[in-house]
Parts: C-alpha cells; structure tokens; sequence
C-alpha cells in the first residue's frame, strides 16, 4: 500500500471529519471510499483502466 500527501484547507478538513465520524470511518479511510467511487464513476463511463493505462 502506497500513501500520499494532500494539501486542504481547515474548513474543508473539518467538514470531512464530520462525514467521516457519522459514516463510522477515519477521515482516510472516508477519502479512500470517495477515492474508488470516482474511478468506479469514471471505469462505467470510459471502460475499466487497465495495467497500459496505469
């Protein structure tokens, strides 16, 4: 598992650890979910990314 670095403004942070807390989730794993809902999005729309595209 690899990891990166964001920046983010307090607001926004702030707001995402409210979504997180009632989800039941860290603000990462939060990122994570909204993470592979945007490739899941984008793979029904474009096609699934394969290895050549990554």
């Amino acid at each position: 598992m690899k990891s990166i670095s964001i920046r983010i403004d307090d607001e926004l942070l702030d707001k995402l650890h409210v979504i997180a807390d009632y989800e039941g989730r860290s603000a990462n794993g939060q990122i994570v979910v909204l993470i592979r809902r945007c490739v899941d999005a984008f793979e029904k729309n474009h096609g699934e990314i394969g290895k050549k595209e990554r």
